[in-house]
């Protein structure tokens, strides 16, 4: 197992679940910055996007269905759906039961258990590993059949660092509807984001 040396993990806890009572635009910049294991395999979380059941680029904007149903699930539990029909994608559902609501996770920072993602994804480059949605799935050996599952156990770990992250923020990409909300957070500086953010004016 490989594991970052420049990082105390003494002082990460766990995330507490009611974090995720919240609405899925407090969720997403809350969780960028901590530590996402799944299987004992993963790592920082440097990119996520907010999606609720207002939004028109939502999954769950046309209401409950037998594919998104875990979106109006309880909160603090998994949203698996494959996109295109190509690449799994995870969701942590958020906000109220029956809300559909959720922050999709776009990539992380590969950190534990290298060897065995870079196996999985066929390549070396760790920067390519986790950097978008469908590569993060895979490397960490996420699918459909994990649809539903609660984040606060087995296989999953969601840990919590002892300081705040600095936050980027921008508009989603990989949509073509509601393309203006500024819904997309990220690890400022992390070279592990799916795509760079915007620079702003000045």
């Amino acid at each position: 197992m490989s594991t970052r040396l420049d990082i105390d993990w003494r002082n990460w806890k766990p995330i507490p679940g009611n974090v995720f009572d919240s609405s899925p635009q407090e969720v997403a910049p809350f969780i960028v910055g901590c530590m996402l294991l799944f299987d004992g395999i993963g790592g920082i979380i440097v990119e996520t996007e907010a999606y609720d059941q207002t939004d028109p680029a939502s999954h769950s904007y046309r209401g409950c269905t037998p594919g998104n149903r875990s979106m109006f699930g309880p909160p603090a539990h998994a949203y698996v759906y494959r996109s295109y029909g190509v690449h799994w994608c995870l969701n942590f559902v958020c906000g109220p039961e029956g809300y559909g609501s959720a922050v999709l996770i776009r990539a992380i920072e590969p950190i534990v258990g290298l060897e065995k993602m870079q196996q999985r994804r066929g390549l070396q480059d760790p920067r390519l590993l986790c950097s978008g949605p469908g590569r993060l799935t895979q490397a960490l050996g996420i699918s459909g059949q994990h649809d539903g599952l609660p984040l606060d156990q087995h296989p999953f770990v969601l840990l919590q660092p002892p300081v705040p992250q600095s936050i980027a923020t921008g508009p989603r990409i990989g949509i073509n509807k509601a393309v203006e909300k500024p819904w997309r957070y990220g690890l400022a500086g992390s070279k592990f984001l799916s795509r760079p953010f915007p620079r702003r004016p000045g």
